[in-house]
């Protein structure tokens, strides 16, 4: 009986009989769990859940009664940590001790970062449901708005267009001069680029206020530009340039070398294979680089602040006249004793987090997949195009054995 091997039965190969069907006489074969944790370990991890909070009521309601939420969620903690490695300690050894243990604490410490987001994010919409509620405060701005004037006037029009200008400007500035630079470290090799590198590493911690005064005291008082959204853009660019540099660099180390050396041995220059190759395959990579800037550059007070000014009107003129941000409004808004204010900054903050968002929703988009990766539409051309090549082929050497055969005989002789 002819059997059809496995590597050429492709994907059609679940489709194939098993073994206990095709011969009832061998048991069916049981697939083993290669689950990391089993039921033992989930009951082992309840088990200590359940005394470590035990011990820590005991100790905080009969040893410790003035201790807080605090104390005690810290006592609890530690009490599973411990039990926890005492039950496990019960039937492994001290390796599995430890990484039972490692594996806890990473988890833990994934949870506590994902609830302190989920957090500021609720509470922030929370404190925002007032002032989100009404729709003027999408379409006007607070030039005709007081401190006193209830959340029926005024809006943040004006911070969420200076917002969009200020980092348009920043992204036209940082990110040809990010990818440059990061092709550049990764390109070239020489004393320059590893001081290129060191400043660019150094420059990722600069504080913000630091690139305020270096336009404040570069582009507006030695040039003579006045506080605008120019001015606020290139601070913002001073802030986003090292980020996309560093994030790109990491991006493009990750493209295989033997991409590079195809490219070449075909005989692309370097600058063909960096277009062609290079970038195309880091393309992902480098959406999400742009991104990282971007948010970067969002977020940012003090550099608008020293640079743009603040008012409280539309503006959209680049070269003149204060331009105001949604992080510079949210600041100001949140330290007016008036409770209207204070929403209004909450709503601004608010709808940074949405702009955020949808830029992050973006990047996914335009990003598109990964390299090797090919979109449906993408898939039905390179088949379209492979059967063109087979009948080009099957033409070519139909046409070598037989001159005169046309392209429909050849077609039938090779099915």
């Amino acid at each position: 009986m002819a059997t059809t091997p496995p590597y050429a039965a492709g994907r059609h190969a679940a489709a194939d009989p098993s073994p206990a069907q095709e011969f009832p006489g061998i048991a069916a074969e049981v697939r083993r769990s290669t689950s990391a944790r089993g039921q033992a370990d989930i009951i082992v991890i309840i088990g200590a859940a359940v005394a470590a909070l035990s011990l820590a009521a005991l100790l905080s309601t009969r040893v410790l009664p003035s201790a807080g939420p605090g104390s005690f969620l810290v006592v609890a903690y530690l009490a599973f940590l411990a039990l926890y490695g005492v039950l496990i300690s019960l039937q492994d050894d001290a390796r599995a001790v430890r990484d039972r243990l490692a594996s806890v604490v990473v988890h833990s410490l994934a949870a506590l970062a994902l609830i302190a987001l989920v957090f500021v994010v609720g509470f922030t919409f929370w404190r925002a449901r007032t002032a989100l509620g009404h729709l003027n405060f999408f379409f006007s701005d607070m030039q005709l708005a007081g401190p006193l004037d209830p959340l029926t006037v005024g809006g943040i029009v004006h911070a969420a267009t200076g917002t969009l200008i200020e980092i348009t400007i920043a992204l036209i500035i940082t990110v040809p001069l990010g990818l440059a630079g990061a092709v550049y470290l990764n390109e070239t090799r020489g004393p320059l680029a590893r001081f290129v590198r060191t400043v660019v590493e150094a420059m990722t911690a600069l504080p913000s206020i630091v690139a305020g005064l270096f336009i404040l005291a570069s582009a507006i008082l030695a040039l003579g530009l006045v506080k605008s959204g120019l001015a606020a853009g290139l601070a913002i660019s001073v802030m986003m340039l090292p980020i996309i540099i560093r994030a790109s660099d990491v991006v493009i180390r990750l493209v295989p070398g033997s991409l590079r050396e195809a490219s070449l041995a075909m005989g692309a220059s370097e600058l063909s294979t960096v277009w062609h190759v290079v970038l195309p395959t880091a393309r992902s990579g480098l959406t999400t680089a742009v991104l990282l800037g971007a948010a970067r550059g969002l977020g940012e007070t003090s550099p608008v602040l020293i640079t743009a000014g603040f008012g409280s009107g539309l503006n959209f003129n680049l070269f003149s006249g204060p331009m105001v941000s949604l992080p510079l409004a949210t600041f100001v808004f949140s330290r007016s004793p008036e409770k209207t204010m204070v929403a209004r900054g909450f709503g601004a903050a608010a709808v940074l987090m949405a702009l955020v968002l949808v830029l992050f929703a973006l990047a996914r988009v335009l990003g598109g997949r990964p390299a090797g990766e090919l979109s449906p539409r993408a898939q039905r051309k390179r088949a379209v195009q492979s059967q063109r090549d087979l009948a080009r082929f099957t033409d070519r050497e139909a046409t070598r054995r037989h001159p005169g055969a046309s392209a429909e005989s050849a077609s039938d002789a090779y099915p």
